[in-house]
């Protein structure tokens, strides 16, 4: 009884904590930043899994840089450099034996903000008319999902041409990601294009953009981009307001996830900046590469099954919940394999769902018939409009394949049918069964027309919430776990 009591109590505290937290706005909703939460239910203190991601952070803290040629850099020997808008100001020396003067590739990502800037550089186009090429590669060891877009800041005048490439396989095999020239036909046979030529439909095409490359003395004019938010308007709109949409897209076309995902960047630069139509031979040391500041930011992927990535011997891995475990939180920890693993999904909105791993010792497991279902036949989720799901519930009925082996089965006895939709029985509802359906009802479920058992609290947990409930009009309350 006094247990019982206690169970009350804590209850209690939780909802008091619930009401007072009602006022925020919804667009705080749907960060997926907790993966799990006591509630109260008829059976206890339970668990309620939902799907996480850690929280977006600066990327280049824990990314390993390598340069190729290995000699690039500028300093070793000593070397004189001319400013590229004045020939004739020759007084920028690079030598690597002296710190002050020393131009190593560690200052692309150190702190901005100093007087004079930190900069890497490269040698000069001293072997002109052989090219000038340099290869920057960024590499985790990690997954990451590109939150932010990538902003690159030169010193010495944008590159004439360069090509920004991926890799999802740590290295092995590269795609380019968008390239950059001052004539894109020229150097690439590709028609010039901005990513607001892009649409739904065009938003994974690869494309040459002349905007990054002109100009090369004005202080506006240092940044080179590829544009993440401008891809994300394109489904969650100009001010990202219609996140619903875009987490509906994520959840259900692969190709647009891994679009966004990487593990390595390359910066490969073919041309430097020359500030003519010639090449003045008489004064190579004009011509150089120098970087002062990378950007990238994003989070580590953990499958919607983390909250948090920790970095420990300079490498990044996700502090797995959900009973996964691995780097990325890809598979089920031993004796959680009562079920095929799969990924946390984004829907529904505004908590998505778990997916969490089972133990393998619950008895035989209600799996859906997938024989049949050959990964060749397979069809893409249909792409989401932007002017077609303007609300979380369009987002969420657009879903594919809500009940095969690659989402959550199910839930609450409900059947699925043609691996398309979950048929629930009397007194659940939702898309997988997860609801009671008296939750929807007037009164709730505890309404007189619920269906449901009323419970009467004891009086005196109706005191105690009437105490907490003016404890927090009165003088907000903390809502940490009460210790029972």
């Amino acid at each position: 009884m006094r247990f019982h009591f206690a169970l009350t109590l804590q209850a209690l505290w939780t909802g008091v904590c619930q009401a007072a937290m009602q006022h925020y706005p919804a667009a705080a909703w749907g960060h997926y930043d907790v993966c799990k939460s006591q509630v109260y239910s008829d059976e206890g203190l339970t668990w309620d899994y939902m799907a996480c991601q850690p929280e977006a952070a600066d990327m280049t803290q824990y990314l390993k840089v390598t340069l190729d040629p290995p000699n690039i850099t500028c300093g070793d020997p000593p070397e004189t450099y001319c400013a590229l808008e004045n020939p004739y100001m020759c007084n920028n020396e690079c030598d690597a034996t002296t710190e002050e003067l020393a131009h190593p590739p560690g200052l692309m990502f150190d702190t901005e903000g100093r007087n004079p800037t930190t900069f890497w550089q490269s040698t000069s186009w001293k072997k002109y008319p052989k090219p000038l090429l340099v290869n920057i590669t960024l590499s985790w060891n990690k997954t990451i999902e590109l939150t932010e877009d990538i902003v690159l800041t030169f010193e010495s005048g944008r590159p004439e041409q360069m090509v920004l490439e991926k890799s999802l396989d740590y290295g092995k095999t590269w795609q380019p990601y968008q390239f950059y020239a001052t004539d894109c036909l020229d150097a690439f046979t590709m028609e010039p294009k901005t990513v607001q030529d892009l649409t739904q439909h065009t938003l994974l095409d690869i494309i040459c953009t002349e905007d990054y490359s002109r100009g090369y003395v004005w202080k506006n004019d240092k940044t080179v981009r590829f544009e993440i938010k401008d891809r994300f308007a394109l489904f969650a709109g100009p001010r990202l307001h219609n996140m619903a949409s875009l987490y509906g897209q994520l959840d259900t076309t692969k190709k647009l996830r891994d679009f966004f995902t990487i593990t390595d960047l390359r910066i490969r630069l073919l041309r430097p900046a020359t500030g003519a139509t010639m090449v003045d031979e008489n004064n190579l040391s004009r011509y150089f590469y120098a970087i002062s500041d990378i950007k990238v930011q994003g989070r580590c992927k953990c499958n919607l099954h983390a909250n948090s990535c920790v970095y420990d011997k300079e490498k990044l891995s996700c502090e797995c919940e959900h009973n996964t475990t691995g780097p990325d939180c890809g598979r089920c920890k031993r004796n959680y394999q009562g079920r095929a693993w799969s990924a946390g999904s984004y829907l529904p909105i505004p908590k998505g769902t778990a997916n969490i791993c089972i133990p393998s010792n619950i008895g035989p497991v209600i799996r859906p018939n997938v024989s049949s279902l050959g990964v060749a036949n397979r069809k893409e989720a249909p792409q989401v409009a932007l002017s077609t799901a303007p609300s979380v519930h369009v987002a969420n009925s657009k879903r594919a394949r809500v009940c095969d082996n690659e989402l959550l089965r199910c839930q609450n006895g409900g059947t699925c049918i043609s691996n398309v939709r979950c048929s629930c029985p009397t007194g659940y509802t939702g898309l997988l069964c997860e609801k009671r359906r008296c939750e929807s009802e007037l009164g709730g479920c505890r309404g007189p027309d619920s269906g449901q058992a009323h419970l009467t609290p004891p009086s005196t947990s109706r005191l105690l919430l009437l105490l907490l409930l003016g404890s927090v009009l009165l003088r907000g309350v903390s809502c940490r776990p009460a210790v029972l």
